[in-house]
């Protein structure tokens, strides 16, 4: 992804932690963590992952979150009140890679390297997620994950896959054949997978 199309998306956080396979960002919002099964991108030459779990924690974890909305009328007042919970509070999310950018290319596989602590993390470019889920080996990815993926973040990751394809049903037929494949096996998971796809 070129510096231009990464001034188009939107910055989400910061890789705080990383692995190859996975990482985990720090949001620059309280609460601004993109949905599960979302696309993001990281560094330049591109790393692509999908949100796999989202966290709202407290910054210092030996200060333990306490409630304080009692006798309030709404969240939003108990927020106005304790102005400091946006800065003792922090969101983050965890993000399985699924793809890197070569000879321009998005494709799907783990990169060379990992991302770099403190890359900067942006929304995917539907161009490129087009590009990465083009391939059936895309989901053999996503079912490969360890720890193993929740078939919730499977689903919503190929539908969101799907909306970044020209041909939505084309894709999601294809997808529903490589998920056929990957659980052949557990006839009741795959139909529970397939039913949420259509």
């Amino acid at each position: 992804m070129n510096s231009a199309s990464h001034e188009t998306l939107r910055r989400i956080g910061e890789v705080i932690e990383a692995t190859s396979t996975s990482f985990v960002a720090q949001c620059y919002e309280l609460y601004g963590a993109p949905p599960l099964g979302s696309f993001v991108s990281v560094g330049s030459p591109g790393v692509f992952s999908v949100v796999r779990g989202i966290a709202t924690e407290p910054l210092d974890p030996s200060r333990p979150i306490l409630a304080r909305g009692e006798g309030m009328a709404t969240e939003e007042d108990l927020y106005r009140e304790n102005p400091q919970l946006q800065r003792l509070l922090t969101t983050r999310f965890q993000a399985l890679v699924v793809g890197y950018s070569r000879d321009g290319l998005a494709r799907p596989g783990l990169p060379p390297l990992p991302p770099r602590v403190h890359s900067f993390v942006h929304s995917s470019d539907p161009d490129e997620v087009a590009q990465l889920t083009s391939e059936p080996g895309f989901v053999h990815l996503l079912f490969d994950a360890v720890p193993p993926l929740q078939d919730e973040v499977i689903r919503s990751v190929l539908k969101l896959a799907a909306a970044a394809h020209v041909d939505q049903q084309r894709f999601l037929t294809e997808a529903g054949r490589a998920v056929a494949s990957e659980l052949s096996g557990d006839l009741p998971r795959l139909n529970a997978v397939l039913r949420r796809l259509t």
